[in-house]
């Protein structure tokens, strides 16, 4: 699959984030030609991993913010790309409680800016928009949600996504249907892995714990969500990509998530990451004793059938091997260890390199 993108030229919004740092090394080793598209990273940590990591010094590094659309227009124009991808986002339930404007702001009008942008692109063949499981009308079932169903997310952040992904086919439908640009939607479940510093995400609120000699709190390990490594809904992103660039017909929208299996609750992971990291790890259920907090769904699934069928698609690592893989990374990045021979490594292991 990477060798598609040798020489491609890549156009990816949100580039300084979990996802995006992750993306950009793997097309980088593919041989693309890149420009990353983005605010700087939230954390302080997150701008020294992306300066560790190499990252920036081998693409086209630009700052911008995706609700700026004379500035991505004019970005994406300078560098015409074949390929984008759109990750750029506020990606948090509960920081879209606590600023719901700029949350719809930057996950709806972003996404249409960045649209506006490939249409008045002509080097643009190939779009992906990344959004999320939680697009769906969350009915607390215990089968997976299917691409058909209903999209109706709960809290903004959620809702902003269904937003993003209706735009999306407006565009498609109003402006593309001439076939010049393929365009799909991936909606991918829960990401673990290294490098993410983020606030409220399990696994980096773990690592916190744990480096700080704390107890992990869990505050609501009922719940039940599609864990997977971050490389796995990468691949994903990369096949639809290439598959729907060199066959229209296959562009559309994808569920991206581990088997059924592999769709633990919050306490299950929890257990898994002390098994991983050891030196005594341990977490306690505060449920009964924190605060009042927004609502979350309690149960969400997603059905990967389609992808797999369609596209030939499957995830490769068990949610074991994803954790495994997630403290391996933050163990080595903790003593200071090379960065990008760290992520380097990991992709040519999940790819077989």
């Amino acid at each position: 699959m990477l060798d598609f993108y040798h020489g491609r030229r890549v156009f990816v919004t949100g580039h300084t984030g979990f996802k995006g740092m992750w993306l950009c090394r793997m097309l980088l080793l593919a041989g693309a030609e890149v420009c990353g598209y983005s605010l700087e990273a939230p954390t302080a940590e997150g701008r020294a991993l992306l300066k560790n990591s190499n990252v920036l010094s081998g693409i086209v590094d630009v700052r911008g913010d995706v609700r700026d659309r004379d500035r991505i227009i004019s970005a994406m124009k300078d560098f015409h790309p074949e390929i984008v991808f759109h990750l750029a986002a506020q990606p948090l339930v509960l920081e879209s409680y606590r600023d719901p404007v700029t949350t719809y702001e930057t996950n709806v009008m972003g996404t249409v800016n960045v649209l506006e942008a490939i249409r008045q692109t002509e080097s643009v063949r190939s779009f992906v928009n990344v959004t999320t499981d939680k697009v769906y009308k969350n009915n607390e079932w215990c089968w997976g949600y299917r691409e058909d169903e209903p999209l109706d997310g709960y809290d903004p952040y959620s809702n902003s996504k269904s937003c993003s992904e209706l735009v999306t086919h407006s565009y498609r439908q109003s402006f593309f249907s001439d076939g010049r640009v393929a365009i799909s939607t991936a909606r991918a479940g829960n990401v673990i892995g290294g490098g993410d510093f983020s606030e409220n995400r399990i696994v980096p609120d773990c690592i916190r714990a744990v480096t700080s000699g704390k107890q992990i709190e869990i505050r609501n390990p009922y719940a039940t969500r599609p864990y997977q490594h971050v490389l796995e809904p990468l691949s994903a992103y990369l096949l639809i990509a290439e598959k729907q660039y060199k066959d229209i017909s296959l562009a559309g929208a994808y569920n991206v998530g581990p088997a059924d299996c592999d769709c633990v609750t919050n306490g299950e992971l929890a257990e898994i990451f002390c098994r991983c990291w050891g030196e005594g790890a341990s977490w306690v259920d505060i449920s009964g004793i924190q605060k009042a907090v927004p609502h979350e769904a309690n149960f969400l699934r997603l059905d990967s059938a389609k992808i797999k069928s369609v596209l030939g698609w499957k995830p490769r690592w068990k949610i074991c091997e994803a954790v495994e893989k997630t403290v391996e990374w933050t163990k080595l990045y903790k003593m200071r260890e090379e960065i990008a021979e760290m992520m380097d490594s990991q992709i040519k292991e999940y790819w077989g390199c």
